[in-house]
């Protein structure tokens, strides 16, 4: 009984932490946050916060491999090979996903070269994209055909969103996900339809 109070308690304090961490990446720059900050957001004292994590790092890491991993998770669910001749579904879990947490992917993503975000989602979606290549019906003569369509793939989807979440989001990210499957799918032509 005693351990169930404790981790509820260890829960309910790492959540405060996090967001606490997130609220503040919306209000500073990443560089001008400190522990006491995310502590006092939290309202819990430093020495809490160090329990938990050595530091912003490893918070900023632990929020970017969760996020990561809940991306893994949603995408191994669907049938590539289905899905591999109209890819929209893929984007409506991507949409689905970003709009989970639009507050956290927003903040991790503006952080640009100081975030790592993207370089994982790039590298976990390329593994993901080659293999599901390598059973699709394409014909890629050598793996170096394979890996430059995988990461061409994957960056430029990353990069659109990463461009959107720093944009003014005029365009709905709905509509704007269902743009970027029409041009996975058809290329730059499906603009002109």
């Amino acid at each position: 009984m005693e351990e169930k109070k404790i981790d509820r308690r260890v829960i309910k304090t790492k959540k405060a932490i996090r967001n606490a961490f997130i609220k503040l990446l919306a209000e500073k720059d990443y560089n001008d946050i400190s522990v006491k900050d995310i502590a006092d957001a939290a309202d819990v004292d430093r020495k809490t916060v160090y329990n938990y994590y050595s530091g912003i790092y490893e918070l900023r890491e632990e929020l970017e491999n969760d996020l990561v991993k809940l991306w893994n998770e949603s995408i191994q669910k669907l049938d590539f090979q289905k899905n591999f001749e109209n890819p929209q579904q893929i984007f409506d879990i991507l949409t689905e996903i970003i709009n989970s947490n639009l507050e956290l992917y927003s903040n991790l993503i503006k952080l640009d070269a100081k975030s790592y975000i993207i370089r994982k989602l790039v590298e976990s979606m390329t593994e993901l994209v080659k293999n599901e290549l390598e059973k699709s019906k394409v014909a890629f003569q050598g793996s170096k055909k394979l890996e430059i369509a995988a990461q061409f793939v994957t960056s430029g989807i990353l990069s659109v969103y990463q461009h959107w979440f720093n944009s003014d989001r005029n365009v709905p990210l709905e509509e704007l996900s269902k743009e970027i499957g029409g041009i996975v799918l058809y290329g730059i032509k499906s603009l002109e339809r």
